[in-house]
């Protein structure tokens, strides 16, 4: 189970229309908010993936400006991925294949221009061995 922090932002003027929404919206726990404009909600999830969806059911809640993850938890992701990285080889397979052209290396570290439900989707499966 994932447990993330996520601060969520609107203008003053809306923070209690806002939180009632949140409230309401059954993807995340309520906690607390100020009066200009910043709350804190959590949200859980079996993995990344059903986080982010969440995440983007409250990033749709009108008035909201932004929605950004402050701290997550997850250690039966953590162990999966731990447990993948402790029996990989050092090395990885395509940078010993002699054959390999680099222009079909996918570089996957640009995050700001990625999909990151797929990504995530991705790198589970990945962990899980089922690439």
């Amino acid at each position: 189970m994932n447990v993330s922090s996520i601060v969520v932002k609107c203008l003053p003027k809306y923070v209690e229309e806002v939180v009632e929404s949140l409230k309401s919206c059954d993807v995340c726990d309520y906690h607390l908010h100020d009066e200009i404009g910043r709350i804190i909600i959590t949200i859980e999830g079996a993995g990344v993936e059903e986080e982010l969806k969440k995440l983007s059911v409250i990033e749709a809640i009108p008035h909201v400006i932004s929605a950004d993850m402050q701290m997550a938890y997850s250690e039966d992701e953590l162990d999966a991925h731990m447990e993948v990285i402790n029996n990989a080889d050092v090395v990885p397979k395509m940078l010993n294949d002699d054959n390999l052209d680099p222009r079909n290396i996918v570089y996957n570290g640009d995050l700001k221009k990625k999909d990151l439900e797929s990504f995530a989707k991705d790198f589970t499966n990945t962990s899980r061995g089922i690439k």
